[in-house]
Formats: C-alpha cells, structure tokens, sequence
C-alpha cells in the first residue's frame, strides 16, 4: 500500500523540486519581506504578486504535536509524531517528527529538517530533533 501521495501543480513545482534535492524552498515575498507556506499566487501578507522561491534553513520549533497510535492505513508505520513545527524564517509547516527514538518529543524542541522519498515523483520534508 502506498502513501497519500500530495498534488503537484505548476505552482507548487518549486517547492517540491527543492524537496527532491534536499532543499526546503518557501515563497519570499521582496515587497514586505516575509516567507511563506503553503504556496499561494499572492503574499499572504500585503497581496504582492510577484514572489519569489528561495531555499532557506529548514530549522525551527516544535509549536505542537500529536502522536499518531493507530495509522491511517497500512502504508504507515504506527506510532509517528505529527507536529506543526514554526519555522525560524517565519512561517509554520505540518509535518512528521522521524528518529525519535532516544529523544523526548516537546513542545519548544529545534528541529532541522531532513528528506524521506515517499515515490518516484515525492520527495516529503520530514523534521528531526536536534
């Protein structure tokens, strides 16, 4: 069984691009200087349409999280950490929190992001604790 797979669409494309080389790419806008997640054709800030990919650290903070004892099917392996992890450059992104195993999951951890292959065509961000 595969893994829910995300919809890639041309606006999307860079992020997930980044992702497939090791690099979380996010939306900058030039006008009021902010970064932004999840892709969208405007700031979501001051509505400047022309924004631009830049890679950033990919580190930031565990806002929250949950722990996911029974999987949505059998693609996953449960228990996993789902968090909503701020990002140091502003924005803040869902994802998993992966190789837990010898460090307590908290909320005002660091993390720095990392890459799991989830098919030929997704590439996922994934978070670890540092």
């Amino acid at each position: 069984m595969d893994k829910i797979q995300p919809i890639v669409t041309a606006l999307s494309q860079p992020y997930w691009d980044g992702c497939s080389k090791g690099l979380l790419r996010l939306q900058y806008c030039p006008e009021c200087r902010r970064h932004q997640f999840y892709p969208r054709i405007l700031c979501s800030s001051c509505a400047h349409s022309d924004l631009e990919w830049v890679d950033v650290t990919g580190k930031g903070t565990i806002a929250s999280f949950t722990i996911v004892s029974r999987a949505v099917s059998k693609a996953y392996q449960s228990p996993y950490v789902i968090a909503l992890v701020d990002l140091d450059e502003g924005p803040r992104m869902m994802s998993s929190i992966v190789d837990i195993a010898d460090k307590p999951v908290k909320i005002g951890s660091k993390v720095s992001v990392a890459f799991e292959q989830w098919s030929e065509e997704i590439t996922m961000p994934v978070f670890r604790i540092l």
